[in-house]
């Protein structure tokens, strides 16, 4: 769990990903989990505050500005709410359903990057 955890804030730090791209498939595909068992134990570890030693580096660096606080702070906003909606959508579905929904979502946005 921990180089799990390792490799997530290493690529949350240079690309601002983690808990959706890296912690819970390798939960699912190493653990075992369910699709909603993995979800639930990333948005655990994602409660602390896993951002604030790269926001330091960003900020030391002068990558961030009073607009970027504002637009993290809207975003932490809309992420309090969306997550518990998110939750409440994912505990109706099947570990089936939502493990494909979340390929077809994946791959939709690496396609997108990648031609874009």
């Amino acid at each position: 769990m921990l180089c799990i955890g390792i490799l997530a804030g290493v690529l949350s730090g240079m690309f601002g990903i983690g808990g959706g791209i890296i912690i819970v498939p390798a939960l699912v595909l190493l653990f075992g989990m369910t699709q909603q068992t993995a979800s639930a134990t990333s948005l655990v570890a994602l409660l602390l505050p896993v951002g604030i030693l790269g926001v330091l580096e960003y900020y030391r660096e002068g990558r961030i500005s009073m607009e970027n606080v504002w637009l993290g702070l809207l975003l932490a906003a809309g992420l309090f709410a969306g997550a518990y909606f998110g939750a409440k959508i994912a505990t109706q579905l099947s570990g089936t359903v939502l493990r494909r929904a979340f390929a077809v979502f994946t791959g939709i946005v690496a396609l997108r990057l990648w031609f874009k």
